[in-house]
């Protein structure tokens, strides 16, 4: 995942090497905290007037934290050091797969020419059919960097956002399974190769979500997609999720708006940042989208990609936080907000 302009300055005056602080996702931040994006009286800027929010959100999914804080500690159990090529990403990929059994589940599988040679790589897409025309997704990478020590499990970074998606796949499922799915599809895409393999990640990164958004450009889903919503790096128990500027400003809002309505505005947009992640590729092609992130992991980001990116600093709240917040974006966006 990506790093921020100002933290990688603060991590080279800390007099840390040039090569750490090429290690991660790029992105460039705000030193000065913006609030909220600002929002009509009537409306929270979401389009929608306060009793029409309040209706949606009353009927919004919700995660069950425990159950999802279960995925994420079986997926990092059983998967580890998951980097391409590696027996730990196999067993990712079986995990995934095997929570999704009897799902509609569709593998995007190709080889990749990196710096380092030729990868498979497998973004897997679950797809749950509701009887809105129109499809959100959801998406996570769920591979570990080749270049970091087998120690590494990214427990928070892929490990994270992946439980995430899998706690998203048991509502899902049941909303299919009985008939409600009132609203807009709802697909999931746990994607690959998101990180460099080089430590360069201008030219090197994003490879998963690269060819799926040309994939999805071409065979015209693209233009069915109604938002691209992005988890990343969700569990760190001192969860801040950024004002990002590769997202949709009206997707930051609903977003906010759904937060505020569950009395998390504590935990959104404290930092302004512009982050280059798996939701680029898709608003490059005209897709809105936004990133679910907190990037600044540890006092000055020193957990991320390092090998104490472990469960410890995780919480269980910070998955209820932002798996609630994402769900209630999707139902406000099902409930016409624009």
């Amino acid at each position: 995942m990506v790093r921020t302009g100002a933290q990688i300055c603060a991590l080279l005056f800390l007099g840390l090497s040039v090569l750490a602080c090429n290690n991660a996702k790029s992105d460039t931040s705000s030193a000065t905290p913006v609030q909220a994006p600002v929002a009509a009286a009537d409306d929270n800027g979401s389009g929608l007037s306060q009793q029409q929010i309040d209706a949606a959100m009353n009927s919004a999914l919700k995660i069950d934290p425990q159950r999802c804080w279960s995925y994420v500690k079986q997926f990092v159990a059983v998967s580890g050091s998951r980097p391409l090529g590696s027996p730990g990403h196999k067993k990712a990929e079986d995990y995934i797969h095997a929570h999704l059994k009897g799902d509609q589940v569709e593998d995007d599988a190709f080889t990749e020419h990196t710096p380092l040679g030729d990868f498979p790589v497998r973004n897997i897409v679950a797809k749950y059919p509701g009887k809105k025309p129109g499809i959100v997704v959801f998406a996570s990478h769920y591979e570990t960097n080749i270049w970091l020590p087998p120690s590494y499990v990214g427990a928070n970074d892929g490990g994270s956002s992946t439980g995430l998606l899998l706690e998203f796949a048991s509502l899902l499922r049941e909303k299919v399974k009985n008939g409600t799915m009132d609203g807009y599809s709802v697909w999931l895409v746990f994607d690959d190769a998101e990180e460099a393999m080089q430590r360069n990640w201008a030219s090197d990164s994003l490879y998963g979500t690269k060819h799926l958004a040309q994939k999805w450009q071409q065979d015209g889903t693209a233009k069915q997609v109604k938002a691209f919503l992005l988890a990343d790096m969700l569990g760190d128990a001192d969860l801040n999720i950024e004002d990002d500027g590769n997202s949709s400003p009206r997707l930051r809002k609903i977003a906010y708006a759904a937060a505020e309505h569950y009395g998390y505005q504590s935990h959104f947009y404290e930092r302004q940042t512009t982050v280059d992640d798996d939701h680029v590729p898709f608003a490059q092609i005209g897709i809105p989208v936004m990133d679910f992130i907190d990037i600044n992991y540890g006092y000055n980001n020193s957990f991320h990609h390092t090998p104490e990116d472990t469960l410890d600093k995780l919480s269980p709240k910070s998955l209820e936080i932002s798996g609630n917040a994402m769900l209630g974006t999707l139902a406000l966006l099902n409930a016409g907000a624009r």
